[in-house]
């Protein structure tokens, strides 16, 4: 490259300088920086203001030469070039030069929109929220190596000092819909690992963010083979006036996950709610009840007048042989609806390896590493 330089500056001025452009994107490439070294690398070169946008994720970087923050807000661009893979555009890369374009802007941008194009190829592609199953199921697995979990994380986007959170979905809308609308403008990967149940992997998790009709559980813990564990476990405590649940809000509750479920379905209280689930008016009262914590609360949830929710709420008291308007009778049924709710072993019966993945998870008694 160098012999080829000196050749074309004895022919033309500016192929030299194209020439030189080249080996300097060809040099930052085999030193494999990432996105914002490259935009610096870049201003520095051009005298001028340097982005990148990366569409698919909203990630968007602008550096002056001097290397302090950008001006506020940005000029239009003087000059911009589409980033490519696979036919497909993934972002834009762009110079703010006051004036006319320089002679070596053009080469300049081309050679940092491929560039770019490679960063985001060799770090993981960010185009889509949709992402491949088995790359999914690789982070959250239970069981999996932590360097192949590393580089699958990376292969979805994922930067390696970023903090991942895990979200268990069940929902009739679009996964990549949902995810999308929980983690806007940052990192988010979702899949389906089953029937009816998705994974979402996101640097955050904006619950209040989850559209009417989704139930969904968020793991709490570091580690996302473990945080998947938890996200499934809170899901399982979901309900129609609680439909997403965070592990932490679960508190001691969660320790009802690890019973079996024959231990369960055995208490005189979770059989007496089983009994009421028959009829679903009374469980909807119930459910109303145990969500709002008062007759008033519960009858605005259930749009009825609060009388008639007393009076619903005392045979309901008598079928599960406690007086519901008491504290000791509100925790006793709340408790009661949980473990219900476990009998539905559907969300905790699915791991990142399948149902066979964690021992005793059918029934409800194993962890994350098949230990009660």
């Amino acid at each position: 490259m160098e012999a080829l330089a000196v050749r074309l500056s004895q022919l033309d001025a500016e192929a030299e300088g194209i020439v030189r452009v080249v080996m300097f994107y060809d040099t930052l490439m085999r030193r494999r920086v990432d996105l914002p070294a490259l935009a610096r690398a870049s201003a520095g070169l051009a005298e001028c203001v340097a982005g990148i946008r990366i569409h698919g994720t909203g990630w968007t970087v602008r550096v002056p030469p001097c290397g302090t923050k950008a001006p506020v807000p940005p000029p239009a661009p003087s000059a911009t070039v589409a980033v490519t893979l696979d036919d497909e555009e993934i972002g834009t890369v762009w110079l703010e030069r006051p004036g006319p374009p320089g002679r070596l802007d053009a080469a300049l941008l081309e050679r940092l929109a491929i560039a770019a194009a490679a960063v985001v190829e060799r770090f993981g592609p960010a185009r889509t929220t949709m992402a491949d199953p088995a790359l999914v199921e690789l982070v959250v697995s239970a069981h999996g190596d932590e360097a192949a979990r590393a580089r699958a994380l990376r292969l979805l986007g994922f930067p390696v000092d970023m903090p991942v959170r895990v979200a268990a979905v069940r929902t009739r809308l679009p996964l990549d819909r949902i995810a999308a609308l929980i983690c806007p403008g940052r990192p988010v990967k979702a899949a389906p690992l089953a029937a009816g149940l998705g994974a979402v992997l996101a640097c955050a998790v904006d619950r209040d963010r989850f559209p009417a009709g989704v139930r969904a559980g968020i793991g709490a813990a570091g580690s996302p083979g473990r945080a998947w564990y938890e996200a499934r476990t809170a899901l399982r405590f979901t309900g129609p006036y609680e439909p997403v649940l965070h592990y932490t809000d679960l508190g001691a509750s969660a320790l009802l996950a690890h019973l079996p479920r024959e231990t369960l379905r055995a208490h005189a209280d979770v059989a007496a709610v089983d009994r009421l689930a028959v009829r679903p008016e009374d469980l909807e009262t119930l459910d109303a009840y145990c969500a709002a914590g008062s007759c008033r609360r519960a009858a605005e949830l259930l749009h009825l007048h609060h009388s008639s929710v007393a009076r619903r709420l005392e045979q309901l008291g008598k079928a599960l042989g406690t007086d519901l308007t008491g504290t000791a009778g509100l925790n006793r049924a709340r408790s009661a609806l949980m473990a219900w709710r476990l009998l539905d072993d559907s969300d905790g019966a699915v791991g990142a390896e399948g149902p066979a993945a964690v021992p005793g998870a059918r029934d409800g008694a194993a962890g994350p590493d098949g230990k009660t």
